[in-house]
């Protein structure tokens, strides 16, 4: 009995460290590797502020496809799984032998959907397989290998901006480091017909109201947050040209996503899960305030605080919202609510785009993002039995 609990145990571990560390590869690295490398991009005349923008708007494409795909799929599933894992860690680093926004484009493009394949996959997969093991709490650990990678991609920033590195040179850096978590990750994988067999029913679920705002909420969630989360460093970069903090931006964002996840962890039974995603929205909202109107380096380092605390606690909050309100459809669920976010998110670099070409400035485009997370949080703190339930514990 005890060597069968020790088993199960194991093997949950195992489950656990394997979705946190292909979200490390997929979403940390993957898809915000690029955030440090834009100011090493545009110094080297690859990218400016405009074409970068539109270069990550084809990353948010990409991701919108693949995580529309995952929703649909019926066959197929863990060959998509393995695919994303895989898929991010080669475009990174293919990422080192191309050059222009053109290449780059195409590359964010094809990683955003690997990205959006293994963020919904694999967090179907950890959440269902680690209830059948009776761990469900780890499932929330794993959303914090976005911010995990975020964070070694932040580290890795310094020392390549630190050594006079190229671009290229820290896009073979972080491709190794994603090569290298991606062989533990593909031991544990489930192989054919594991998830195919057991994943939800293709039905979908019925439109209620409450699934509509949440649907809503996460969709100006994504738009909110996405133009600080890629132009942080550059930001950093532009104001304190030179500066040591400004290479800091990125690892203390990672730094706080991952204690965000440790916050909602603390927090759980603080509330419903709704008020406490528009609390996170709201701290967002305060982040970008920060930026705007707190002078020096202080409203940058506040900024990415709360800017980064808010990126995976809204993401897990925002599942775990979308279990309960359809129980008997996880894996649609999360395809949908990560297509919805996925299409917020393309919106954000076009509008800095826009603003870009037409003042020069990230700032307009950053005052937009700051009403979205205030009426996404609005839109789920409304409920009013959901005040009622909060009020109740």
């Amino acid at each position: 009995m005890t060597t069968s609990h020790s088993a199960r145990q194991t093997t949950a571990l195992h489950i656990a460290v394997s979705g946190f560390l292909a979200l490390v590869v997929a979403m940390g690295i993957g898809r915000f590797a690029f955030t440090p490398q834009v100011p090493l991009m545009i110094d080297e005349h690859q990218l400016d502020l405009t074409t970068a923008g539109i270069v990550a708007a084809w990353n948010y494409l990409g991701y919108l496809a693949g995580s529309f795909d995952a929703m649909r799929a019926k066959r197929g599933i863990e060959l998509r799984l393995w695919t994303g894992l895989w898929g991010a860690v080669i475009i990174t680093l293919l990422s080192a032998v191309i050059s222009g926004a053109v290449l780059h484009s195409i590359a964010r493009f094809f990683i955003g959907w690997a990205s959006g394949w293994t963020l919904v996959l694999a967090a179907a997969w950890t959440n269902d397989a680690l209830a059948k093991l009776n761990r469900p709490a780890l499932s929330v650990a794993v959303y914090g290998g976005t911010g995990t990678g975020i964070l070694l991609c932040g580290l890795a920033a310094i020392g390549i901006q630190g050594l006079s590195l190229t671009a290229s040179q820290g896009w073979w850096i972080y491709g190794a480091a994603a090569l290298l978590f991606s062989l533990y990750v593909s031991r544990y994988l489930p192989r054919p017909g594991e998830l195919s067999s057991s994943s939800s029913p293709h039905s979908k679920p019925r439109m209620t109201p409450k699934i509509r705002r949440l649907l809503w909420s996460y969709a100006l969630a994504g738009f909110g947050y996405i133009l600080p989360a890629t132009f942080l460093s550059q930001m950093a970069a532009a104001r304190f040209p030179g500066s040591l903090f400004a290479q800091f931006v990125w690892p203390v964002f990672g730094i706080a996503a991952v204690a965000g996840i440790v916050a909602a962890i603390a927090t759980r039974r603080f509330f419903t899960p709704q008020r406490r995603l528009a609390i996170t929205l709201w701290a967002q909202a305060a982040g970008i305030l920060a930026a705007e109107i707190m002078p020096g380096i202080s409203g940058l380092a506040v900024s990415a605080f709360l800017v980064g605390g808010g990126l995976m606690a809204a993401v897990q909050l925002v599942f775990q919202c979308g279990r309960e309100l359809a129980p008997e459809h996880g894996r649609y669920m999360a395809g949908l609510l990560t297509t919805w976010y996925a299409v917020g998110q393309l919106g954000g670099p076009l509008v800095s785009s826009v603003s870009a070409y037409f003042t020069g400035k990230l700032e307009p485009a950053l005052w937009v993002a700051f009403a979205a997370l205030i009426i996404g949080g609005l839109l789920v703190f409304r409920d009013r039995s959901d005040i009622k339930e909060s009020l109740s514990q």
